[in-house]
């Protein structure tokens, strides 16, 4: 089946916030008095909001009042490191790779369990490249659930077989995986299990991304 669009994640693959969520956890964990370590932010990459908490109480029981409060707290502290986000903070090769996959024809879609996906996109200078923008709204069950990359192709109105999907996380992956979508796997923590692995979008154009899928 011809393949007709291609869907990115976003943290890690059109841009790197990976370093503002970091810093927003970290003043979190330092206020409420929980150690927290760069490798448990790495561990965090694809989840949800709730998840990532999960990730960071490691195992320590809130009620879900404090729950709600807490993802309040560390979402103002990530929005407000946002506001330095421009155009330059594209990762390498992904504004030529993004103008080239419109110019061949193909929709373009994100799926990111990032609830600031459409304001980082805006910033970005890059929201109005895509057909369908898939965020932590838009689907109850996040990755490693298909349930978003299948919203995603759903709104651009193509059959999974027909998308590829671009992720930096494991957990990326195999939702896209069980979504039955093709894979392409960027940086050593997408892990091993994407059809195409890549450093990255930069030199490498989407007509080299179709001629290597199987």
């Amino acid at each position: 089946m011809t393949i007709q669009a291609f869907i990115f994640d976003l943290d890690g693959v059109l841009t790197d916030t990976a370093e503002y969520h970091y810093q927003a956890w970290q003043r979190l964990a330092d206020e409420e008095g929980i150690p927290f370590s760069r490798e448990e932010n790495d561990a965090m990459r694809g989840l949800a909001r709730r998840d990532s908490l999960n990730v960071l109480l490691k195992g320590r029981v809130i009620d879900e009042a404090t729950a709600q409060a807490w993802m309040v707290r560390k979402n103002d502290y990530y929005v407000a490191l946002l506001s330095h986000i421009s155009p330059n903070d594209l990762l390498p090769g992904v504004s030529d790779f993004l103008n080239a996959a419109k110019a061949d024809g193909l929709k373009l879609g994100v799926g990111s369990a990032s609830k600031n996906a459409r304001p980082v996109l805006e910033k970005l200078n890059v929201l109005s490249l895509f057909d369908a923008v898939g965020d932590g709204y838009s689907v109850v069950h996040g990755k490693p659930a298909p349930d978003l990359f299948i919203w995603v192709a759903g709104r651009i109105g193509i059959n999974p077989t027909q998308g590829v999907v671009f992720e930096d996380a494991a957990a990326g992956v195999q939702a896209a995986k069980r979504g039955g979508f093709f894979t392409v796997g960027l940086g050593d923590a997408a892990g091993d299990g994407a059809t195409i692995k890549l450093a990255g979008l930069s030199g490498i154009t989407p007509r080299e991304i179709l001629t290597r899928l199987p």
